[in-house]
């Protein structure tokens, strides 16, 4: 494990090395409640891109996995986070990366692509879809926010079925719920209307059929200038990460295959 110094805050990262040459650079941004670890190396993503001979660049976001993990919102603003991601950039002296975020980790995958395009070369936004473009979602509806899910002192308490899982994972994992509360309170610039189709970098969409935090990723797909679009069949927000046919998706991008024109 590897650190670096953002914010004032000590960020923990890897940066893994190509087999040989390498055929490209990719920054892998985790979730929620999860981290490098548990995303990227357990559920197979490292050894995917090793296979295939990239270079692997994962941080743990502030707040989550073994970087610092203050309890005051402040410390989230999406600003910081998505500046966190620059400066690792050029801690390892990396100018430009292929940029792969999941969930809260594509919504600050997609942030820093609009405010840093010179920095992106290609962006892959996983577990996003519509609610992007039209606000709301099952969590908004909840009736209780992430934060009061991750304070609460009894997870039987928390009712809507999204917040559990999400409460029960932190719990599994052993994360700071109070660091994931606070999190969860960071504020972001929401998006202006419009603001996606000045996106430049070629960027791919992924959700699963069944996600309803992320909604349709073909309606996200759509405000994009160009973007591809995977949906994968049968995967909600928790399954669709590990799933093959999301490494497969996200290698026929990488190599160009989602190009070409389809068979007649």
């Amino acid at each position: 494990m590897a650190r670096f110094e953002s914010g004032g805050l000590s960020l923990a990262f890897d940066d893994i090395p190509a087999p040989g040459e390498a055929a490209g650079v990719i920054m892998l941004v985790h979730g929620f409640a999860t981290s490098r670890s548990e995303s990227w190396r357990r559920l197979g993503w490292y050894a995917a891109f090793e296979r295939k001979g990239w270079r692997v660049i994962a941080p743990d976001l502030r707040g989550h996995g073994e970087s610092d993990k203050p309890h005051e919102p402040s410390a989230y603003a999406r600003a910081d986070m998505m500046g966190d991601l620059i400066g690792l950039m050029d801690h390892l002296r990396v100018p430009r990366v292929d940029l792969m975020g999941y969930s809260m980790g594509a919504h600050l995958a997609l942030g820093l692509a609009l405010a840093h395009p010179d920095r992106v070369d290609r962006l892959i936004l996983g577990g996003v879809g519509g609610r992007v473009v039209d606000g709301g979602g099952p969590l908004a509806e909840a009736g209780m926010t992430m934060a009061q899910a991750m304070r609460a002192d009894d997870v039987e308490a928390i009712t809507d079925p999204n917040l559990k899982g999400f409460r029960r994972f932190a719990d599994q994992q052993g994360d700071d719920r109070l660091a994931l509360a606070a999190c969860s309170e960071g504020h972001g610039r929401p998006l202006a209307p419009g603001e996606l189709a000045s996106l430049t970098p070629s960027t791919l969409v992924v959700a699963g059929s069944l996600d309803k935090i992320a909604g349709d990723p073909q309606r996200l797909a759509d405000a994009i200038p160009g973007a591809k679009c995977v949906s994968l069949p049968a995967c909600d927000h928790f399954t669709a990460i590990p799933h093959a046919l999301f490494k497969a998706a996200v290698f026929d991008f990488l190599d160009g295959w989602l190009d070409e024109e389809p068979f007649p």
